[in-house]
């Protein structure tokens, strides 16, 4: 979409003359192409580029844009046109077409470059994972969420394949009736950990190994291989680095380099690695079926995106900003594929992504009654009736070498109760016995249970799973007509082709302009692993497969203009049930939907956290609990509709302590931008925590991570920010800004004690 007249005329952007050669060309590049006016002034290390008109009326300072992506951001936030660093990139090369043999290397050098960033996030995985090995205290470990202590064993039994699951929860009860709540930890299905005694050294081999199963509030399972006979006294677990999914994705991105776009591939979806890396075209049928639609609620943006992602031959994507109901488009588009008759695997990044897919998925009714036949591969995180419902083990249960493993499972219970019961020197020949009984029991459990549950997998129409499931042996052999990634903005690349190979076509859901992927290793951060297969194909091929969802159901429609207008050239519009919904009706004393309150000056500084490993800001932190006890004192917020964002795992951690000392409070959610993504509140209160007079803002700096916090609010969204600190960066001021123009201002010192 080419650029307004009336932006290339009223803003001019001014780049850092610490910029290279090389990304001044690209700058030229890329203006040229859009139709900007550009100009290069200065020698020497002074020379710089401007992009604008020379009479624009308003000019933006840009100088802390260094890197592509950062430049990148502002081109689009400010000159309103959509720009990533692969834009400015291509454009440096001359642009436009691509020879077969660029295409080729471009590919090769995509799966050496990738191959290298995972060697990297496996080292720094692992290095994160072990540093309780490297002298970090168990309490310290436990404190970052790495572990998790005073831990006791409630209950065995036997899970899927012969493994053992093993029921801990914390040994102290404050409720004897009740287990007490774990402590924040970072632990999630599938997490590989081990178990340790209480006070053991980290020498030696752990009592047992094997991966998080479940977790829930007061309980966490695992599911071992081989569980110790003894498993009395208090306990530790810990998490530990995951090899088996480094596997996978190195051999994803195997695949990928070796198809290369062969049409004679065996895997489905080869064809579509030459159609994202240029060296065929995405293919688009003019018409389609007619659709007849399940859902009859959906706006015309979500129909026009459904219909556009079934005409679609190869990939297509659905753009989905904040609040625009992109999962409820997702839904709908497989539910369509099903009653055409194609078969579908439905994935995301993480569990509880796919939980709440699955939950959705499960509610559809099919054109004439007709079955979705959903299974849900993996451990589900939810534990809803519906979740478990779906999920494979529940399915296999019903078949008949289920049953037949079941009952293999039932003598290996016995056995392990009178292995127990064999504790004398004695007994030691017939303890070594029963164990190889065990063996022979898990052996055939094993082999029935996979027979089972290729019965099952078979037979569904839909199969869901997480990325990382889809590269299991579960789902080895399994071939699809179209492959669905939900959240594909937040995930890896390299996760993504392990399941987009499996079929004919993909379909892309979510949003490059919120929260990429996590990347622990900062090197592999800052050459492109967090790069994701959603924006290549966005970046390569635009509408020509992709549809932007344009109403959002969430926001009240001031939290909403400011994300339309930086994130997304002022496309969204409010839906009139949301638009001017606010706390407690229209009161002259009710709050207002947009509150900024400035720090500056009131003596509240940032400081680094005890370990050095985040900062805090402990007035700050007081700001934000009398803002919470007053949403909820005067203005009836319930206290489990307010949630509290901030950019620092200290700022948390000090904030969960504050709220442990109030009752009142036990309910307010605290956490990272990240654990809010995809999530919503009543009332957002964003700690900003940077207070400075250096003018450094760090994660601040961000927008999408703005974009998620800011977005996050129904109602009202309050942010707490020095004003001072956040000038130094344009699109930090431009957001106080908004705030000081749209809603209403109040000092710090007006909140503290």
């Amino acid at each position: 979409m080419p650029p307004s007249a009336t932006s290339t005329e009223t803003t001019r952007v001014e780049f850092s003359p610490a910029l290279n050669a090389t990304q001044r060309k690209q700058l030229h590049a890329w203006s040229e192409k859009n139709g900007f006016e550009h100009v290069s002034s200065g020698t020497g290390s002074d020379r710089r580029i401007a992009i604008g008109s020379s009479d624009a009326t308003n000019v933006v300072s840009a100088f802390d844009a260094l890197r592509d992506d950062e430049i990148a951001s502002v081109l689009t936030t400010k000159l309103g046109l959509t720009c990533a660093a692969s834009d400015l990139r291509r454009a440096g090369r001359g642009g436009g077409e691509t020879s077969e043999r660029d295409s080729d290397e471009s590919l090769a050098g995509w799966t050496t470059r990738t191959l290298g960033l995972l060697e990297l996030e496996r080292v720094a995985e692992t290095e994160s994972a072990e540093e309780i090995l490297r002298g970090l205290s168990p309490a310290a470990a436990q404190r970052r969420g790495r572990a998790l202590l005073g831990l006791t064993a409630t209950d065995v039994r036997g899970g899927l394949l012969g493994q053992t699951v093993i029921t801990l929860e914390l040994a102290k009860r404050i409720d004897p009736s009740h287990p007490t709540p774990l402590p924040p930890n970072r632990l999630s299905p599938h997490d590989v950990v081990c178990l340790r005694a209480n006070k053991a050294t980290n020498e030696g081999e752990p009592l047992a190994s094997g991966v998080v199963y479940r977790i829930r509030d007061a309980q966490i399972e695992i599911a071992c291989d081989d569980a110790p006979d003894d498993l009395s006294g208090t306990l530790r677990l810990e998490r530990l680095s995951n090899e088996e999914t480094h596997k996978r994705l190195v051999a994803a991105v195997e695949r990928v380099g070796k198809y290369g776009g062969a049409s004679d591939a065996k895997q489905p979806g080869a064809h579509l690695v030459g159609v994202a890396f240029g060296d065929s075209s995405p293919r688009v049928a003019k018409s389609g079926k007619e659709v007849k639609w399940l859902n009859e609620n959906l706006d015309s943006s979500q129909r026009e995106a459904i219909e556009h992602a079934l005409r679609c031959v190869d990939f297509a994507l659905i753009h989905g900003p904040p609040g625009t109901g992109k999962t409820t488009a997702v839904v709908e588009y497989v539910a369509q594929e099903v009653a055409r008759g194609s078969r579908v695997l439905a994935c995301t990044a993480s569990n509880i992504a796919i939980d709440n897919l699955v939950e959705r998925l499960m509610r559809v009714k099919l054109p004439g009654g007709g079955e979705m036949r959903l299974v849900r591969v993996g451990h589900p995180a939810r534990l809803l009736p519906s979740v478990l419902e779906a999920s494979l083990e529940a399915q296999l249960l019903a078949c008949d070498n289920s049953k037949l493993a079941k009952d293999c499972a039932k003598e290996s219970k016995a056995l392990r109760r009178k292995l127990a019961k064999l504790t004398d020197r004695k007994d030691r020949a017939e303890r070594n016995e029963v164990r190889k009984e065990l063996r022979i029991l898990g052996k055939e459990e094993r082999a029935r249970q996979k027979e089972a549950m290729k019965d099952v997998v078979n037979g569904a129409r839909v199969v869901c799973s997480t990325l990382s499931g889809a590269l299991s042996g579960t789902l080895k052999f399994q071939d699809f007509d179209v492959v669905v990634i939900d959240e594909a903005a937040q995930a890896l690349e390299a996760a993504c082709w392990g399941a987009v190979l499996k079929g004919k076509k993909t379909v892309l859901a979510g949003d490059h302009l919120q929260l990429p992927p996590t990347v622990l290793s900062d090197e592999a951060q800052a050459k492109g692993l967090s790069d994701t297969l959603f924006q290549r194909l966005h970046d390569a091929y635009g509408n020509t497969i992709s549809r932007m969802l344009t109403v959002q159901y969430r926001m009240h429609a001031d939290i909403m203009t400011w994300s339309s207008e930086a994130m997304y050239q002022g496309k969204l519009t409010a839906a009139e049930s949301v638009a001017t919904h606010r706390l407690r009706g229209d009161g002259e004393d009710d709050p207002p939907v947009l509150l900024l309150i400035d720090t500056a000056g009131c003596d509240m500084e940032e400081r680094v956290e005890e370990d050095g490993e985040s900062k805090e800001n402990p007035g700050e932190a007081e700001v934000v609990v009398e803002v919470v006890r007053r949403l909820v004192s005067q203005h009836e917020v319930p206290v489990d509709e307010i949630g509290v964002i901030t950019p620092y795992n200290g700022q948390v951690t000090l904030l969960r302590e504050l709220r442990a000392r109030d009752d009142a409070l036990k309910n307010l959610e605290i956490s990272t931008v990240d654990g809010f993504q995809g999530r919503e509140k009543e009332a957002i209160i964003i700690s900003a925590v940077r207070s400075n007079t250096r003018g450094e803002v760090g994660f601040l700096s961000d927008s999408r991570r703005m974009n998620v916090a800011v977005t996050r609010a129904r109602k009202h969204c309050c942010l707490i920010i020095d004003s001072d600190t956040s000038r130094s960066d344009t699109f930090l001021a431009n957001l106080v800004e908004y705030f000081e123009s749209h809603g209403d201002v109040a000092s710090a010192a007006e909140y503290a004690h």
